[in-house]
């Protein structure tokens, strides 16, 4: 039998959930510092060209770049940061290009705006950002050089604008692509692949995060444990195929009957939690023993055949059984235990044998 174990305290960069926060905080991190560095090498070139106050500012700016970029991924809502970083960012790019002597080459750092502003906010808010500012900056330009309607004049301004829109375009695609894989990648990580319920991790940060409700809360919660009885030899007589529907029967049944606002995952193999929340013991049992009569009652139809199914239910109910994680899974886990012991096909609400409540079905089921 597994053991749910609590994992290591999560990294403060890992504060909000999800695999694409976690990305997006570690590249805004390295887009920040990079950019303060960059900016540092400006500040130096633009003191060697007299423009001393100018460059003081860029200095300060590329400090609180570093400072801020580094210290990024600990903040508990990020995208208010990234706009802070993309708005003064982009207005900055646009203002170099209307500086006071400002070389012309400086309007290639306009086709940054689209790239960050994709990557850090999104298909959708990247698009509302990064269009006004383009839109602003090519307009500033044209004012700032005049172009001539030339052969030469057109060559040069069609070369800027279909670049531009040619960056927009291929981000755009590409941040939707992006975006979902990562939603695709999130619910293969959060979802177990034969059954579809939550996978043991997504389980155990759900049962960690009703520890923590109900400490604030104080309302009680239950966490359940099952294990398929018998289900090896499910496998070695019907083989696996039947044992892995034995599984989805068994998931399918038990979520038919589970509230909204309970969840199911797999721990591993034949075993999995149910947690039972905004209720007690007492209010949990008959829930649980519907489950296991219905279970016991509803053999699974594999072509002419019906395969008996049965399961072993431990429970535990936070905080009378244990206030934390690994206290709560060893006490259910622990009853479990002992109702396999007892001849499986029970449920056992508690550790000593005059207080152990028992049910069963089966013929060959023992009870009290």
């Amino acid at each position: 039998m597994s053991l749910l174990r609590p994992q290591p305290p999560l990294n403060k960069e890992l504060l909000a959930s999800g695999i694409e926060d976690a990305s997006k905080r570690r590249m805004l991190r390295v887009i920040i510092i990079a950019t303060g560095i960059t900016l540092s090498g400006f500040a130096l070139l633009q003191f060697l060209a007299g423009n001393h106050l100018f460059a003081l500012f860029e200095v300060c700016a590329s400090v609180l770049l570093v400072i801020g970029g580094w210290h990024i991924i600990y903040v508990r809502h990020l995208m208010p940061w990234v706009y802070v970083y993309v708005l003064p960012t982009s207005s900055f790019l646009v203002y170099i290009i209307v500086m006071p002597n400002a070389s012309a080459s400086a309007f290639v750092w306009i086709y940054m705006i689209p790239l960050l502003s994709y990557l850090l906010l999104g298909r959708v808010h990247g698009f509302f950002v990064s269009v006004p500012f383009m839109l602003v900056s090519t307009l500033l330009y044209f004012q700032q050089h005049r172009y001539t309607l030339d052969a030469g004049g057109m060559i040069d301004l069609g070369n800027a604008m279909l670049c531009g829109l040619l960056i927009i375009v291929f981000v755009h695609i590409y941040e939707s692509l992006r975006a979902q894989a990562y939603r695709q990648l999130e619910r293969l990580a959060q979802t177990d692949a034969l059954t579809g319920v939550e996978s043991r991790g997504c389980f155990q940060q759900a049962l960690e995060r009703s520890i923590q409700e109900a400490e604030r809360s104080k309302l009680s919660f239950v966490l359940v444990i099952l294990d398929v009885d018998h289900f090896k030899q499910v496998n070695d007589q019907w083989g696996h195929v039947a044992g892995d529907l034995a599984l989805k029967h068994l998931c399918t049944s038990i979520l038919q009957r589970l509230r909204v606002t309970d969840s199911m995952g797999r721990l591993g193999g034949e075993e999995f939690g149910l947690l039972l929340r905004n209720t007690d013991l007492n209010g949990a049992k008959p829930l649980v023993e519907d489950l296991r009569q219905q279970l016991a009652s509803s053999p699974l139809a594999y072509g002419n055949q019906e395969i008996p199914l049965s399961a072993t239910f431990g429970v535990a109910e936070w905080p009378s059984d244990g206030h934390s994680l690994d206290r709560l899974y060893r006490c259910a886990d622990r009853r479990l235990y002992y109702g396999k012991q007892q001849g499986r096909n029970q449920l056992v609400t508690a550790d000593s044998i005059s207080e152990v409540d028992f049910r069963t079905d089966f013929a060959g089921g023992s009870g009290t």
